[in-house]
């Protein structure tokens, strides 16, 4: 029996958050879930609503937060290309003063606190699979240097933070994770791939699709955020998470089509700037250390995920049905008559 603690979870309405807020308040925690819902969903964290133990605070992590924690999950960031390009500016200010933030409350608080990284601090890699001992190959000037940068330097502050001031950190870097709860304009290659084989249009690769990556079920991940954030004070850190099994671009996309029944045909686009060739975790570490590894194949999570998806366009087509027909409604409507004052004999006045 885990002892129940007061637990704080930045990017909480968020698709990997709203899983953590669902799996701590399984154990009895309870859980004060934040987001600033820039990326993040109120839909993600409805169910969770009405379970006395959880709290749902709107607010920005690169604003400091005065609260009181046993705990600190820090999630917040938008994960997505699409998303993380957007205000790139805000995209750092996330990473490096959301940490700076959430470090001082767990400072402050003398909480242990778990930070997000990601796969993407190793850049396009020139090692394979990529061990937690190396460095990168990042480029810092370039249009994904927001994130990656970002959460380069929130890893300097963690471990800047444990050594001067004895914060207890945990660190993980995340790689490719996919499941239900993404937006339908999440912008990673999944959803992009399902959405687009649901809807019959064709799937949009970048440059042969020999490009690879591994791809990580949600319940999987949770499950190590959870072991991780359990496990014994001075264990090595950071701890890659991901699913060690490598698939090209191209794989995926077949592997979409043939699980959606769908009719599109496959197109190649041109690469974009800096898009990493390989993307494959050396779990080692983990497997040595936390005794955790993922137990969910690409294809039975796609199986998994597939349908969350399609109930998703099935509501947006229902919704956009329903503007449609107001909207030729009021169209169609005869013009309100004119008010006319009459006189006795009809006569206007």
């Amino acid at each position: 029996m885990r002892k129940s603690k007061r637990i704080l979870v930045t990017g909480g309405s968020g698709f990997l958050g709203s899983f953590l807020c669902e799996s701590l308040l399984a154990d009895g925690h309870e859980v004060i879930c934040v987001d600033n819902f820039q990326t993040g969903s109120r839909r993600n964290v409805m169910h969770l609503q009405g379970n006395p133990h959880f709290e749902i605070m709107r607010h920005d992590v690169t604003v400091p937060l005065y609260v009181e924690v046993d705990e600190i999950f820090n999630l917040a960031c938008p994960a997505s290309p699409i998303h993380y390009q957007i205000d790139p500016v805000q995209t750092v200010k996330t990473s490096v003063m959301g940490a700076i933030n959430m470090l001082g409350l767990a400072k402050r608080t003398k909480s242990k606190i778990f930070q997000a990284s990601t796969s993407e601090v190793y850049g396009d890699p020139s090692v394979h699979p990529q061990p937690e001992g190396y460095w990168g190959n990042v480029n810092s000037i370039g249009p994904r240097a927001c994130y990656d940068e970002g959460k380069r330097c929130a890893e300097t502050l963690f471990f800047d933070y444990h050594r001067q001031c004895g914060v207890n950190i945990r660190m993980a870097r995340i790689f490719n994770t996919y499941g239900p709860r993404m937006s339908l304009n999440d912008g990673r290659v999944v959803s992009n791939f399902i959405v687009q084989a649901l809807k019959n249009e064709p799937i949009t690769i970048y440059g042969a699709g020999n490009q690879t990556r591994s791809f990580c079920f949600v319940e999987d991940l949770i499950r190590g955020f959870r072991v991780l954030m359990d496990a014994p004070d001075g264990i090595e850190l950071p701890v890659n998470l991901g699913n060690p099994g490598e698939f090209t671009i191209r794989e995926l996309a077949e592997q979409v089509i043939d699980l959606t029944g769908s009719r599109s045909k496959i197109v190649t686009l041109p690469l974009p700037k800096d898009d990493p060739q390989q993307r494959q975790p050396d779990i080692t570490r983990a497997r040595e250390v936390l005794g955790w590894e993922p137990t969910i194949n690409l294809r039975e999570g796609l199986t998994r995920t597939i349908p969350y998806f399609a109930s998703m366009l099935e509501l947006q087509d229902s919704r956009e049905s329903s503007s449609y027909i107001a909207a030729a409604s009021s169209r169609m409507a005869p013009a309100p008559a004119s008010i006319v004052s009459r006189g006795p004999n009809g006569a206007r006045q």
